[in-house]
């Protein structure tokens, strides 16, 4: 659907839930809080302006992958989607800018990232989602192994989550990611971690420590400002939770109805 104010801007949605919001003119313009949260890894791994690999599950309209060609140049982008009638639509109607960078493959995550290379990615960002759920095979121990062998020293991982009070989902891939990586943090609205609301949060994980400071500043300074959660803190909201086995997996819950709604 075309954004009235914006002449070139549009938004995908998928079963009547927004799933993308894309401004031909302005890559850098991210609309979704979500999005704006996931570019703060981005933008906080390596130095600034520097071309990155980064590696993208989930393609939507491929809002983010614009965002990192525009704001770091030569990156070398790849998007793995399985809606290839998506990726048919966007390509149609959304075109991506000439000489990009980004590579798109129609394909499903786990398999995709189970036959990936070896440290060939500077990031890695997580956003897929069947329907308005994350699927389950992409919830476990197994996962976030194949997610660190395919990240460089150094590198981030990066995924959009959504769950609401009692944090049962959400808990549990702290502890799922705990177990894999040494440094986790959270970035979320304050409603949503107080349980207020369901909604999203972003799961940063590394094997090298994360630039708190820098992700929280920019967290903070966002129209919708959000909170870091990091260190005890986190250790607190993950409890007695316990890591994932593929056998164990289940979807991330369903959204109550409006949760992500339009109009």
């Amino acid at each position: 659907m075309p954004d009235v104010d914006r002449t070139r801007a549009w938004l995908l949605t998928v079963d009547g839930a927004p799933q993308s919001y894309v401004d031909l003119d302005a890559p850098t313009h991210l609309e979704f809080e979500y999005a704006r949260r996931l570019a703060h890894v981005l933008d906080t791994t390596g130095e600034p302006g520097l071309p990155l690999d980064v590696l993208h599950l989930g393609g939507g309209a491929l809002t983010l992958p614009r965002y990192v060609a525009a704001t770091r140049p030569g990156s070398r982008q790849d998007v793995v989607e399985a809606d290839r009638a998506l990726l048919r639509l966007v390509a149609e109607h959304l075109p991506l800018a000439e000489g990009a960078g980004v590579t798109v493959h129609g394909a499903d995550a786990r398999a995709w990232l189970d036959r990936a290379p070896g440290d060939s990615a500077d990031v890695l960002v997580a956003d897929v989602f069947g329907g308005s759920r994350v699927p389950a095979h992409l919830t476990t121990v197994a996962y976030a192994r194949e997610a660190a062998r395919v990240l460089r020293p150094g590198g981030r991982y990066a995924a959009n989550l959504a769950d609401g009070s009692p944090f049962t989902f959400l808990r549990s891939q702290l502890a799922t990611f705990a177990e894999v990586f040494e440094e986790l943090a959270l970035i979320a609205e304050p409603s949503v971690l107080r349980g207020r609301r369901f909604g999203n949060a972003v799961l940063v994980a590394s094997h090298e420590p994360l630039d708190i400071a820098a992700l929280a500043r920019r967290a903070s300074s966002d129209a919708f400002p959000a909170r870091v959660e990091h260190g005890a803190a986190l250790r607190r909201l993950i409890g007695d939770a316990k890591p994932v086995r593929d056998e164990d997996a289940v979807p991330s819950p369903e959204p109550p109805g409006g949760a992500f709604s339009i109009g």
